[in-house]
């Protein structure tokens, strides 16, 4: 009786365990699995650039790949198979030395002055090396984590690593705060829209651009910023 009283127990254990394995799970879109670019390709174009390809099961874009001249669209990437307005996305990331990049969100296509000129960027650069590379000087607002030209990084919170190595991004979008997440520790907050979000917008980077922020659902997008990049584990649910 006792044995079959804990054979009877430890099923039960395991059971509960595989169920909330499950129920973390549910709710999550894999835009990138590793194993196919399904649904991706060029912002404005009709496929994905040559130079976007998996390896190793990442989502790598290789800068020896040339782009045809006779293509559409440029290399900046949207996964094109679903627009979100509220969201949690996490994905990871990897540049190399003076690597730049972002990961764009509520992004619209056929709009004058490209990606960053229209969507909210989650910046991505290499923070410990590029203005070295570069002999250049940067802003907080222009690192690792910012809302790009909007809301700077909480340098107490923040967590860089240096080029190479992965790096874990959440970013979750609501109507009443948005958060920007980096290596597990929240670096950004902010409420959109507000007066505070307006104010910022008419006296920075975006202030001769009225479509910038402006939209409450788009895609999800990857900036090519000429450099090397690595994704892995790109995954979205619906808040």
């Amino acid at each position: 009786m006792k044995k079959l009283f804990l054979l009877t127990f430890l099923a039960a254990t395991v059971s509960a365990c595989s169920s909330g394995s499950k129920a973390e799970d549910d709710g999550w879109i894999y835009l990138f699995d590793g194993t196919s670019t399904e649904g991706w390709r060029a912002y404005n174009g009709e496929d994905l650039p040559p130079q976007w390809v998996i390896e190793d099961g990442a989502l790598t874009f290789d800068t020896e790949k040339k782009l045809e001249s006779e293509r559409q669209g440029g290399k900046d990437i949207i996964y094109a198979a679903e627009e979100f307005d509220n969201f949690e996305l996490y994905l990871e990331w990897k540049i190399p030395e003076g690597g730049n990049s972002g990961v764009f969100y509520h992004l619209k296509e056929g709009i004058e002055g490209g990606p960053a000129a229209v969507a909210p960027e989650y910046q991505l650069l290499d923070d410990l090396k590029w203005e070295e590379i570069n002999n250049a000087k940067l802003e907080e607002w222009q690192k690792t984590g910012a809302d790009y030209a909007m809301h700077l990084p909480d340098l107490t919170q923040k967590i860089v690593k240096p080029a190479g190595e992965w790096n874990t991004t959440k970013i979750i979008f609501t109507p009443e705060r948005v958060e920007h997440w980096l290596n597990g520790k929240m670096i950004v907050s902010f409420v959109p829209w507000s007066d505070d979000w307006y104010e910022r917008k008419s006296v920075g980077k975006w202030k001769d651009y009225p479509k910038y922020g402006s939209f409450k659902t788009g895609y999800i997008g990857l900036q090519d910023h000429d450099s090397p990049l690595w994704f892995k584990n790109i995954k979205i649910r619906k808040l």
